[in-house]
Formats: structure tokens, sequence, C-alpha cells
């Protein structure tokens, strides 16, 4: 799943370890997120997004999205 966490936590000063010491997880559950090799459970995805103080939505792209007529999903 495409998502922005590396540029996220970059811009934050943080190292892998810290944000995964934030969340409960090992720095390397954070490098397998940021190079897509594993999708997050849905709670780890919300734990980041509290993290971030950013909806789920601007750190994760849904790649079952698909607009009707109107534009919704």
């Amino acid at each position: 799943m495409k998502n922005r966490l590396k540029a996220l936590r970059a811009a934050r000063g943080w190292t892998q370890e810290q944000l995964g010491a934030q969340v409960g997880v090992s720095r390397f559950a954070i490098n397998a997120l940021e190079t897509e090799r594993h999708d997050p459970s849905l709670d780890l995805a919300y734990r980041l997004a509290a993290t971030f103080e950013l909806p789920l939505e601007e750190i994760f792209s849904n790649p079952h999205r698909t607009a009707g007529k109107d534009g919704a999903c």
C-alpha cells in the first residue's frame, strides 16, 4: 500500500526506531511499511495516524478506491 510514512517521519526528524517506539513496533516493521513490503494492520494504521495527527487518508492511499458516477466511492 502506498504511503507517506518516510516523508512524514523525515519531516519530524525521527528515525525509524523512534517512530517504531512511538507506535509499538520494531524499526524493521517501520522499514517494511515505508518500502511497501508490508501493509499495516488497521490498528497500526490508526496508531500511526494518531502519532502524526493526520487522517488515515493523508498517510495511506486506498488501492481499492473506485469512483462512481458522482465521483464518490
